[in-house]
């Protein structure tokens, strides 16, 4: 099976412990729901830095990127089928499906 990385773009964080652990639970019983198809879960990111090709630093990025999850599927239509399910989408995020290339090693 071709995997597919899911990156997470924007989105509006719940406002309230109540309102975080209700969507953490959907999100967790769709992460479930896809049992051996899910290659790596959820990776959050945080405190995103750039570094430009003159080698200056900055705090913070020019992407939307809040996360990313790794899921095999048998084809992009699959994959694509599985992220329209995503409860990310119910918060107004949205996804970026891309098949992975295996890179070969030297």
């Amino acid at each position: 099976m071709t995997q597919y990385v899911f990156v997470y773009l924007g989105g509006n964080p719940p406002t309230s412990p109540e309102e975080s652990s209700k969507h953490f639970s959907k999100y967790m019983e769709w992460l479930t729901s896809l049992g051996d198809s899910v290659v790596i879960p959820t990776i959050p990111l945080k405190d995103t830095t750039t570094v430009s090709p003159d080698g200056t630093v900055r705090e913070g990025g020019s992407s939307a990127m809040s996360g990313f999850s790794i899921i095999k599927a048998e084809s992009i239509e699959a994959a694509l089928s599985i992220a329209k399910d995503c409860p990310f989408l119910e918060i107004g995020g949205s996804l970026e499906v891309s098949e992975m290339m295996e890179m070969p090693v030297q």
